[in-house]
């Protein structure tokens, strides 16, 4: 029996299921990115106003970070490839919606729809990955490939943004979505083998019900913060509702006999730190592409397109330092490599502190991306191992889910946080440097972008000292609990 399983783990199609989720995980990070470029086009020919811009974004990703739980509970329960199949095709008839759209409001419900069917993509995707790689090398160097998608898929999507928006239309940046999530689904259909959870796999609908509303509400409260401030009533509101709903989802989750979002899930420190530092660089690292973006286009600027290819460093040291984590990871365990990453990161993000209005990118910026995508490399795939460390199959879905989640929340904590952190710099940094003349407000907007990039650095900062605590396996007690898989 346990020859079979050995000969089964080591069945030559685990490669090629890699490749088709790596397709789905690139697909689903490219659109969190790849309508950033394609705005302002989008704007113009359905007639969006300044205020209803932001939808665009946030119709995706509000759906797509109130649902990842439940998302990965229905991976577990139904299956994780046909979840996946499901997800795939409703993501592309989603997008085909969203390149057609006629109207600002279906194209907005199409970006919603998109985020539900990531919803159940992402966390099958984990999942898939999870159960079909039992050996620890051979899932290290796999994560390895994800965590570097993870990392330098955003940057991918800016610069196809660019291309297709410059040459072709922005309805290409949506449009793009039908012919890869076709080809993954015909090819998962080959190469993705079938798993589900075993046991109880009733749904938990009171807990499916505070989760969803919960972690809508602080999403969309992070969002109302970034627009109308933190002293706003609709996002005091908003906010409070999200309190009063998670802490509701706890107390369920503690009482009901097949819970949602099992705290056994959460307590385990090397997860729950994998969460936490997670929900900080997201929040730490969102802020480099949204504001670096702006400094690149509109004080030094750049068209779309070369703001794209000016994140391209970034990318490629992710993909070039993804490859050496995954051969460090089975070697020295993940602390080793998180910890360090971090500290690199947060000195990047200081260096990028550095811009004016009159520094180049060759000396101001380039080095820092280097520095902060080789840092970066070495977090993302421990964190994606360790988040899934010592989890039961049936739990495989929901802990890739809580990963996403928390990376989901970050990036609306932190675009909420330090939108308000450079506004503010902005405005204080104008009105006391008046004598500038027509040369305040750049100096005035690249100065708030600056005080961005440091509490961004420090967000990063406290991830390292996060994950420094928290997680305390090391590289035997990665291959010990890996190998258990096998049985």
């Amino acid at each position: 029996m346990s020859k079979t399983n050995s000969v089964e783990t080591l069945d030559p199609t685990r490669w090629r299921t890699l490749f088709v989720v790596a397709i789905a995980q690139l697909m689903i990070v490219l659109d969190s990115s790849i309508m950033n470029i394609a705005i302002p086009s989008a704007k113009i020919e359905l007639g969006i106003s300044d205020a209803n811009q932001q939808w665009i974004i946030t119709a995706y990703t509000l759906a797509f970070g109130s649902l990842l739980l439940l998302g990965g509970r229905i991976g577990d329960y139904m299956g994780r490839k046909k979840i996946f199949l499901i997800g795939l095709i409703g993501f592309a008839a989603a997008s085909a919606i969203g390149g057609v759209a006629s109207n600002e409001g279906l194209l907005y419900a199409s970006r919603a729809l998109q985020g539900v069917f990531a919803a159940l993509l992402a966390p099958a995707a984990l999942a898939i990955i999870s159960v079909t790689f039992t050996v620890p090398t051979e899932r290290a160097k796999a994560f390895g490939v994800i965590g570097a998608i993870s990392g330098g898929g955003a940057a991918i999507g800016l610069i196809l943004g660019g291309t297709l928006t410059e040459y072709f239309s922005w309805r290409w940046c949506l449009g793009v979505n039908v012919p890869i999530a076709v080809i993954a689904a015909l090819l998962a259909i080959k190469f993705v083998h079938e798993s589900k959870a075993q046991g109880d796999n009733t749904y938990d609908i009171p807990g499916v019900l505070t989760a969803t509303a919960g972690l809508f509400s602080l999403t969309y409260g992070f969002n109302e913060a970034a627009l109308k401030g933190w002293s706003s009533n609709i996002t005091i509101s908003f906010l409070a509702i999200a309190v009063v709903l998670l802490v509701l989802f706890v107390l369920i989750e503690m009482r009901v006999k097949n819970p949602l979002m099992p705290l056994r899930v959460v307590t385990e420190r090397n997860r729950a730190g994998s969460y936490l530092g997670s929900l900080v660089v997201g929040a730490g690292l969102f802020s480099m592409f949204l504001f670096l973006g702006l400094y690149l286009q509109v004080i030094l600027g750049y068209t779309p397109l070369r703001s794209g290819f000016a994140f391209l460093p970034f990318t490629a040291g992710i993909i070039v330092f993804a490859g050496i984590a995954s051969q460090l990871l089975p070697k020295f365990g993940p602390k080793p490599l998180m910890v360090p990453g971090l500290l690199a990161a947060s000195v990047g993000m200081l260096i990028i502190a550095r811009i004016t209005p009159e520094t180049s990118y060759t000396t101001h910026v380039l080095p820092a991306l280097l520095i902060m995508s080789s840092g970066m490399a070495l977090v993302f795939i421990p964190l994606t191992s360790t988040s899934l460390h010592a989890v039961s199959s049936h739990d495989t879905g929901v802990a890739s889910a809580m990963l996403n989640t928390s990376q989901q929340i970050g990036g609306s904590l932190g675009t909420a946080l330090l939108n308000t952190v450079a506004a503010t710099a902005t405005a204080t940094y104008a009105a006391a440097n008046t004598q500038l003349g027509e040369k305040v407000m750049p100096f005035a907007m690249t100065h708030g972008f600056t005080v961005a990039f440091k509490f961004s650095a420090a967000l990063l900062f406290v991830g390292a000292i996060v994950l420094f605590f928290f997680i305390n396996i090391g590289k035997d007690s990665l291959v010990e609990t890996e190998g258990a898989g096998l049985h």
